[in-house]
């Protein structure tokens, strides 16, 4: 086993393809088939499960995958230490997994910071739903992650950071321009509208579940139309007047703010739900990924 042979197998990993880890690397493909078969082969598992679409890891591909991110983390020490200019070979110093509020509109001051301070260090981000930010923690295909769900505690530790409320949205007509002069607290009314939802496995359609039952409506008398994942979509399907939704006030502040929708709140909601960052408790955080984490933890003062 070798150094080479392990970058290959990190690339393959992180691009989720062959040729594409053979591009990266400046190798044929042919060439990288070969570290990863003389690594099978020494090891004596099977690292990866191929088909025709994709290629996946094996269970055995997610535990090598730990060791080695954390042999580059170790060769990216001894290279600073010694004032060595290498490249980063795992192509990036840290995973991020994040749910669409925390990435777009929480991370980007930290990502800056980070930056700011650490010029030479690189991350990747990858955006999903919190059912596959956890799956990505506890597979340990990402560093730290971040989620607006706790879906899992056996092996993750969450540390909330954010208190995020969410907001029924409407179109700003004169009917809901009507309801928001009213001053009356109930949302029963929106029963009668057509909604649309976050995508199932997404925090913050889980969230808006959990507020309405306290607020005494159930999710299954909504005229649920459509359930979309991309948050920019669902907001200008409810400015065009296809319905109404329920979204972070974080992601709708703009929008309010200048007139393209009106926000009610929703009654008996509390002080919001939490945004957490979350780490797998079983591996090792890297020296990069805690100054990530004490960045967090100084911005938003927890």
């Amino acid at each position: 086993m070798n150094l080479k042979q392990l970058e290959a197998f990190v690339k393959v990993v992180e691009t989720g393809s062959f040729s594409k880890a053979a591009k990266e690397l400046y190798l044929t493909q042919p060439t990288v088939s070969a570290h990863i078969s003389a690594l099978e082969k020494e090891l004596k598992v099977r690292l990866f499960i191929r088909n025709t679409k994709e290629v996946t890891m094996s269970e055995a591909g997610q535990e090598l995958y730990k060791y080695a991110r954390q042999i580059f983390e170790l060769e990216c020490q001894i290279e600073k230490h010694f004032n060595v200019r290498g490249k980063n070979r795992s192509g990036h110093s840290i995973t991020i997994a994040a749910s669409t509020i925390p990435a777009q509109y929480l991370l980007p001051d930290v990502l800056m910071e980070f930056k700011k301070r650490y010029p030479d260090e690189q991350f990747k981000l990858v955006e999903a739903d919190s059912s596959e930010v956890v799956a990505q923690i506890v597979n340990g295909l990402a560093d730290v992650g971040f989620t607006g769900t706790v879906l899992e505690k056996k092996y993750c530790r969450y540390i909330p950071f954010y208190k995020d409320k969410l907001a029924v949205i409407t179109p700003n007509t004169e009917k809901y321009q009507a309801l928001s002069e009213s001053g009356q607290e109930d949302i029963s009314w929106i029963k009668d509208e057509h909604i649309i939802l976050r995508e199932e496995g997404s925090g913050t359609r889980k969230e808006a579940q959990k507020q309405l039952r306290r607020a005494g409506i159930e999710p299954e008398e909504l005229d649920i139309i459509a359930s979309i994942d991309n948050q920019e979509t669902i907001k200008r399907s409810v400015r065009q007047g296809m319905g109404i939704s329920i979204l972070s006030r974080l992601a709708t502040e703009e929008e309010v703010k200048n007139g393209y929708m009106l926000e009610f709140q929703i009654p008996k909601s509390d002080d919001g739900r939490d945004i957490n960052f979350v780490y797998n408790k079983n591996t090792p955080l890297t020296a990069n990924v805690e100054r990530f984490i004490k960045i967090i933890r100084e911005i938003y003062g927890i």
